[in-house]
């Protein structure tokens, strides 16, 4: 099982920097400071997601899909995967992605989210 570096440090909650780099093969070590790779600390899950969309170049469709899930909640989803990379997710106005939630979850109609998207 393939374990995954943290991202925050359990004490504090900061960012956590990489110091520490090895080769399994010859067991050379080298110490410094390293850029850490924003990928490599997403959980299975969003690296999967994140997979499946770069895949199929970007198509939202595919992703709902593969997710099995309506456009909105794979819309949430993904602007939440680019939020945790601390990547501007979303054009929309604040507000519509709520909107686009609650009509997922069946809590209010076509006409309603319509109207709350005026």
């Amino acid at each position: 099982m393939k374990r995954h570096a943290p991202r925050a440090c359990p004490v504090c909650g900061e960012r956590l920097a990489l110091t520490r780099l090895s080769c399994t093969d010859c067991e050379t070590e080298l110490s410094g400071m390293f850029e850490a790779c924003e990928f490599c600390s997403l959980d299975a899950d969003d690296r999967q997601m994140l997979l499946v969309f770069l895949r199929s170049r970007g198509n939202m469709k595919e992703l709902e899909r593969h997710l099995g899930v309506s456009y909105p909640t794979a819309r949430a989803r993904f602007d939440r995967l680019l939020a945790t990379l601390g990547v501007e997710s979303s054009d929309e106005p604040p507000g519509h992605l709520d909107v686009l939630q609650s009509l997922a979850r069946g809590e209010i109609d076509v006409a309603e989210a319509l109207n709350r998207l005026d």
